[in-house]
This record gives structure tokens, sequence and C-alpha cells, in this order.
């Protein structure tokens, strides 16, 4: 190719010529990417998991093709050390098309074929650009369409992220679970309602938060299984044109070989090549789990409230000054973000959920949407997991003396009475309780209704 402009290189496709800068990996498709994309300012490179997971498909695909005798065996090698280099994160920076884009995820398997070339290229000696010997589409995309890579590449980079929420979300729960056993001799009062209701521990409490956090875990892993079944080897809209009769058969064991992760075929590639219902599910799955740890983090910051003037049950660590104009405010800003977190994760579910449904005909055009909010998610809740466990919940400290002082005096007392007096008597302790300022344990056993041993008992402090 001539040189028209220093320092670049001419590259054409169908609709003409561009020049490329002469070193880049990337090429004329993605060039134009950039041209008509330039919408979030988010570049593919920074879904991290995206680009292995595609690296992944287009190895698996060499490998394929040149057991098959469909490229020549050293470009098969050439593309799959390529493809190794990419998947190790060592070509991010060349993935730079915006992760919002129109085209069905086109662009995005362009520049994930053109960077995958020029890197094979380079092993084998020649300068990028040097397509008559390693060619983006007609070696890197053999046998592949846009509309199959790339969802595979999708639930593929979906499960590699989701290894990293898990693993934050077990170190979480054991979080809890610590705090659980720590405080479990800790009395306090349980409310519904945001009003009193019955004693419990400050253990329970948290070992709760520690039981739900698990169960999120399961039902994440529940949700992923459909992320497995993928449409390779459906190439432009599920028969298979283009690609050898036994392409598809070999390419799914392959990636599964190459990824480490557990893939298989699609029982029926028409309808795979349009559905889109594991996101969906798997999205729902992912905001259960932000909606829950939402909860949970309302709950710290209703618990530690005050520290003089609100519940003041629990100290969280201070993180940083909370106020430009209170001085000694300090604010719960670890369980605050990670609200924040969840809101957005709700949001990416309404996205997921339109952009599902106006999928029209045998094709998703919207599934860079669903990638890019989906792949947010998960790594903003994976962090929020992290930063909620270390910068809040291990240092969680209990108000022992303010936790045993509200349950000694709270009417919440005269639920624990209930069995052993009767409703309407407890009700009138209660009432009595309230209007003396004693406990309900102290009236009940100076009207010689209850033994002391007895009330403890009953209230199990």
């Amino acid at each position: 190719m001539s040189e028209a402009v220093p320092g670049f290189r001419q590259e054409q496709d169908s609709l003409g010529r561009l020049p490329v800068p002469k070193g880049a990996l990337w090429g004329i498709h993605t060039e134009r990417a950039l041209q008509n994309f330039a919408i979030s300012g988010i570049p593919l490179g920074r879904h991290r998991q995206l680009v292995r997971a595609l690296a992944h498909v287009k190895k698996a695909a060499a490998q394929t093709n040149a057991s098959l005798g469909l490229i020549p065996a050293d470009v098969g090698r050439a593309v799959a050390a390529a493809c190794d280099i990419v998947a190790r994160g060592g070509a991010d920076d060349a993935f730079l098309v915006d992760v919002v884009q129109g085209g069905a995820g086109t662009s995005t398997n362009m520049n994930a074929n053109e960077v995958i070339a020029n890197l094979a290229l380079v092993q084998l000696g020649h300068k990028p650009g040097d397509y008559d010997k390693v060619d983006p589409i007609g070696h890197v995309n053999k046998c592949q369409s846009t509309n199959d890579v790339y969802p595979t590449a999708v639930r593929l980079a979906l499960l590699f992220a989701l290894e990293g929420l898990q693993e934050q979300l077990e170190a979480l729960g054991e979080a809890f679970a610590e705090k659980g056993g720590e405080f479990a001799s800790i009395p306090k009062i349980g409310r519904t309602q945001l009003q009193d209701a019955v004693p419990m521990t400050l253990g329970q409490e948290f070992t709760a938060f520690s039981v739900t956090v698990g169960e999120d875990i399961l039902r994440l892993e529940e949700a992923s299984s459909l992320l497995r079944e993928c449409s390779l080897g459906a190439t432009a809209i599920g028969t298979g044109i283009t690609a050898h009769p036994d392409y598809a058969a070999n390419v799914v064991e392959a990636l599964s070989e190459s990824s480490g992760m557990r893939l298989v075929r699609a029982t029926d590639l028409i309808e795979a090549t349009w559905d889109t219902g594991a996101f969906m599910t798997f999205s729902g799955a992912l905001k259960r789990t932000a909606v829950k740890l939402s909860k949970i983090s309302s709950d710290l910051r209703l618990l530690s409230s005050g520290p003089q003037a609100g519940l003041s049950e629990i100290s969280l660590p201070a993180r940083q000054a909370g106020s430009s104009i209170m001085p000694g405010k300090v604010n719960p800003v670890i369980p605050e973000v990670v609200n924040q977190i969840a809101y957005h994760v709700a949001g990416a579910d309404l996205t997921v959920t339109m952009a599902a449904e106006n999928g029209q005909l045998q094709l998703n055009a919207f599934e860079p949407a669903i990638a890019h909010v989906l792949l947010q998610s998960v790594e903003w809740l994976a962090n929020g997991c992290g930063a909620l466990r270390e910068f809040c919940v291990s240092g969680i400290q209990a108000n022992e003396a303010q936790l045993r002082q509200m349950a000694r005096t709270s009417t919440a007392q005269a639920t624990a009475f209930l069995p052993v007096l009767g409703y309407e008597m407890t009700a009138d302790l209660a009432r009595r309780a309230l209007d003396t300022g004693r406990s309900v344990s102290d009236i009940a056993v100076s009207d010689g209704l209850l033994e002391a041993g007895q009330a403890e008992s009953l209230l199990q402090l």
C-alpha cells in the first residue's frame, strides 16, 4: 500500500480508503468506528474481560480452521499466539471503538479481527497492514460472523467477570459472619416498620446479612448457567452459511478448552442468534443482588445514625471528613456508595429489558448496550463489595452499652412475656412502662407476675 500521508498507511474497504497510523494494530474498520461512534468516551479496552473473551473466541476459531485445513497452519499458529497476547491484556490500548455503537457489535468484532491480524503479522515478521499474509476477515474471521462471535464473547466475558464478583461476595459474606459471631451475645431490639418489635441479638442481625449474601451467590450461579449456551458456528442468522460443515461441531469444544469455561452449543442456532433471554435472567439476578446489598447498606446507615441523636447501635469506621461546614461530622460514605451502585444496576436492568425487547427478526442489534451495562454492573458490584467489606464491615464496632440499655427499657420486652401472661396483661405492662419510664420486666417482677430469673429466661438476655 502506498503512503499518501507521512506516518500513515493507506487501507481500503468497500467504502473507500482511509489513512491509519503506520504502526497501529487496528485498521480501517476501527478507524471508521472511531469516526462514527464518539459517544461515551469509554473504549472497548476498558472492558478487560470482553477483550479477553474475544481473544479466546478468535483463538478457538483459528485452531478449528487450521485443523480443517481452511487456513494455513503457520497462519493459524500466528493468530493463536496473537490471541494469547490479547487475552493476557497485551493489546488493550488497541481496542479503541466506543462501547456504545451501532451495528450489533460489528465494530467490536472488526477491531478484534484487525488487532489480532496485525499482531499475527508481527509474529510472522511482517508489518502491520500486510494483509495479504494474514487477513483480518479472510483468516481471523474465517467461518464467523459478528452475529455469532459477539454474543458468544459477551457470554464468556460475563462468566469471566462473575468469578471476581463471586469472590468479593464470598469475602463480604464471611466478614458479616465474623461480625455475627463477635456480636452473638449482645442484646438489642429488633424492629419492624421502624418501630420496636421483639428482642434479638446484634449477632443475629449480622448473621442474617451473611446468609442473604450467600443466597445471592447461589442465584447468580444459577442465572449464569444460561450464559454457557452459545451460538458459535451460527454465522449470520443461525444457518451456518459460509462456515465449513464440520466447523460448528468443533469450535465450541475448542473454545471451552481455550477459555477454561464449560460451554455448550445451542440446540437451535437460529433461535440462539436472536435470543437474549440469558442476559435478561442474569441481569435480574444482578439487580436482586444489588438491591439486597443496598438494603443492608441502608440498615448500616440507620443503625449507625447519630452518633448522639440517632440510633447509634453500631459505629462505622470513619473514612473521611463529612462536611465542609460542620466540624467533626463523619458520614457513612461506604454504604452510601453501595446504595448508588445499586441504583445504577437497577437502571442497567431496565436498559437490558428495553434492548432485549427491541431486537427484531433474526438478530438483536442492541447487544452492545446489553454487554456494556452488564459488564459495568458486575464490575461495580464487585468493587462495591470489596469496599464495603474492607472499609466498613470489618471495622464495625458495637455500641454495647447503648444496645443493652435500649434492650432493658424497651416495651418490646412485653412480647417475650406473651406466652406466660397473655396479650391483655402484657399490653397493660407495655402501656405502664411507657407512662412511667420503667422497664416491662421490672414492673412484671415488682407486681409479682414473674420471678426475676423467669423474666430473664423469657427475654433470652
